[in-house]
């Protein structure tokens, strides 16, 4: 009875999986980086019993604006697409007499179907479609919980010392590498990867570049106040310290913002002291100098 049964499911599930397939992912949020693709079928569709993870030779994959999708096989990448449109898997290793040469995609079928006898009936083998965010991920806030140190430098007022500043803003970034992304962070999901995965653990490496990023800027002998004018040397820096191991995840960050950064208060007063006396020691920098100086009091 169990080679009866096996020899039934073999040619019923082979011929089921014949017909062609067509996946489509609708607009994926911004809160899902990853999600596994469905075969579209309506009320008139007769591909209603065909297994989940077959893909037939000549299927459709359609592709949208901010998507990439990958086909994974027996747990291996054998395909991606990027470019907007529709994508036909010409090259799946699941025939169907409705693609190619009849008399050999005949001959594949019962290949295929001697093949499932020995599986007791089952398919033996395993396709999906992944389909990926590819859009800029934006809104992630970070703050640094404890202060760093930074070299601030004002020539004017001779002021040359370490302060302790937070900082605090929102950071974008994007999946610029799929096949490392499914690879390195969430290979064979059963759905969905959410990016409350991997926020916080983001965050926190983000915040750990942001004090090498900023120590990067202290050549430029700044003020505090005149961090957040520098964000796009802070997103290369950033970017640059997290090469090793977010390029191992297939991402990057895109943009960053910065809020004035905070310094304690008895630092930002002893600056404060200093500008003034820098005042009455020079007339001539009054102005200028005043005018820094309530620029800083009011950040």
């Amino acid at each position: 009875m169990g080679l009866i049964k096996a020899a039934i499911s073999s040619v019923g599930g082979t011929l089921a999986d014949q017909w062609k397939e067509f996946f489509y992912c609708d607009a994926l949020s911004a809160d899902i980086l990853m999600i596994k693709g469905a075969k579209r079928t309506t009320n008139r569709s007769s591909n209603t019993k065909g297994n989940d993870n077959i893909i037939s030779n000549g299927s459709g994959i359609a592709v949208a604006d901010g998507q990439c999708m990958i086909i994974v096989e027996q747990g291996k990448v054998v395909e991606l697409c990027a470019e907007p449109g529709e994508y036909t898997y010409n090259t799946s290793t699941e025939p169907s007499i409705f693609s190619g040469s009849l008399g050999k995609s005949i001959l594949e079928t019962f290949k295929t179907i001697g093949k499932r006898f020995t599986y007791g009936g089952d398919t033996g083998k395993d396709q999906r479609v992944y389909y990926f965010n590819t859009k800029e991920i934006m809104g992630n806030k970070y703050g640094t919980s404890n202060p760093i140190m930074f070299r601030t430098v004002d020539r004017n007022i001779n002021l040359d010392m370490d302060v302790h500043v937070r900082c605090s803003g929102l950071y974008s970034y994007k999946i610029v590498d799929p096949i490392l992304f499914y690879t390195n962070v969430c290979g064979n999901v059963a759905d969905m990867f959410k990016r409350a995965s991997i926020d916080e653990q983001l965050k926190g490496e983000f915040i750990t570049a942001l004090t090498p990023a900023l120590g990067k800027l202290s050549s430029l002998e700044l003020r505090p106040s005149a961090i957040p004018t520098y964000v796009n040397e802070i997103r290369n820096n950033i970017n640059e310290v997290l090469s090793c191991d977010w390029k191992r995840l297939g991402i990057e960050v895109v943009a960053v913002t910065m809020n004035p950064p905070v310094l304690p208060e008895d630092e930002m007063e002893m600056i404060q002291q200093l500008q003034k006396a820098a005042v009455m020691r020079d007339p001539n920098m009054a102005a200028a100098t005043l005018v820094t100086a309530q620029g800083d009091a009011m950040r």
